[in-house]
């Protein structure tokens, strides 16, 4: 136990590297002024701000999208795509998550060999681009990336189909760097639940450090993941379903659940789901705030994934167009530095203490899935 104590006062102490660079005499996160003052033009106090607390975008779609460019370079521009270097940097984005989701009819031997040519791309594409691009794999090399000037890039999420039903292929896919794995899709993560492999899967993945995340499954695989897992969950693409109903959307007791388990919704900017104005995004954001609270919300780019983005979020250089949005309506620079990076850093924390604590006390799991489930 005495480990543990230190274990985690060792983790408090790595939050405290998470000031914000540009402001360096800030003492917390609890900062009632902007240093351009509150009376300035909104998007000019929102592009000062975020150069203190940059952006970490949960779900970037662009390793699928590079697949079908003959050549690109992110670092002087791509206009073929809607992420590259010059545009993560307009929009003060420090970190993003790149998605090794993969087209709908990929399954079994298919499904992991797709996922692993996914993977070498995006490794291949951040050594490529060493001037704006560095691999991340925890909170703490977030903001060694920011403090080197770079975008940091994290692998996942990824499909639960990529699997294979096996709980090596997890760890091998863990050891490679994937910290995000969606529970949809699979015969162990249904419309019934989770079962007894699917139970299991996700004890593995806590004492890993693989986060769940839950966006497009059902209220019953939702509700089970709540009571087994011990880290905290992850929504990575879902809005508020009383503001637009949408499958991936979650309903009020969902959300006032997400926020008493202090898991994490990280709100898509897509018109599908939350609708075609950045005011719509942010009135998302307001509802997810009240009732999860302002430390379970975040958001999702949904970059390059094929979706349609709301006016004036049209591609990842218009961060600063929505932290506009969200000053005009009264946010704190302490909720907001919650909502840009600090809710991220949390759970990405949160999985890794978890995770040394189940080492101590649970072996790598055996289990087959036609043990538990046949």
């Amino acid at each position: 136990m005495a480990d543990l104590q230190d274990e985690l006062r060792a983790t408090a102490e790595v939050g405290e590297l998470d000031q914000p660079v540009a402001w360096p005499e800030a003492e917390s996160l609890d900062i009632t002024e902007t240093r351009p003052g509150t009376d300035t033009d909104p998007l000019e106090r929102a592009h000062a701000f975020l150069a203190g607390h940059p952006v970490v975008d949960g779900y970037n779609g662009l390793p699928w999208a590079l697949r079908h460019l003959p050549w690109y370079d992110l670092e002087m521009g791509e206009s073929a795509v809607d992420t590259d270097v010059p545009r993560l940097r307009e929009g003060h984005v420090g970190a993003l998550f790149w998605s090794l989701h993969l087209p709908d009819g990929l399954a079994g031997e298919r499904a992991v060999g797709a996922t692993l040519e996914q993977l070498d791309l995006v490794k291949t594409v951040v050594h490529d681009h060493p001037e704006g691009l560095r691999m991340a794999y925890s909170a703490a090399e977030i903001t060694d990336a920011q403090h080197c000037g770079r975008v940091a890039v994290l692998l996942g999420p990824a499909g639960a189909d990529a699997l294979g039903d096996s709980l090596g292929i997890l760890r091998a896919l863990h050891a490679l760097g994937v910290r995000i794995l969606t529970l949809a899709g699979v015969s162990w993560a249904s419309e019934a639940g989770l079962t007894r492999f699917g139970e299991e899967v996700l004890r593995e993945m806590n004492r890993l450090g693989v986060l769940a995340d839950l966006s497009g499954t059902s209220n019953a695989t939702i509700s089970r993941a709540f009571a087994v897992s011990k880290a905290p969950v992850l929504f990575i693409r879902s809005a508020a379903w009383a503001l637009r109903p949408h499958p991936a959307n979650l309903p009020d007791d969902v959300l006032v659940e997400l926020g008493a388990a202090k898991g994490l919704c990280l709100v898509p900017l897509t018109a599908e789901q939350t609708g075609p104005s950045v005011r719509d995004v942010a009135d998302h954001l307001d509802h997810v705030r009240t009732l999860a609270g302002a430390e379970c919300v975040g958001l999702s780019g949904t970059y390059d994934s094929g979706a349609a983005h709301p006016q004036d979020l049209a591609d990842a250089s218009c961060y600063p167009n929505l932290v506009a949005e969200l000053f005009s309506r009264g946010w704190s620079e302490t909720d907001l530095a919650l909502l840009t990076r600090g809710n991220v850093q949390r759970v990405l924390r949160s999985a890794d203490f978890t995770a040394r604590a189940a080492q101590q006390r649970r072996e790598p799991s055996t289990a087959k899935i036609a043990e538990l489930d046949g």
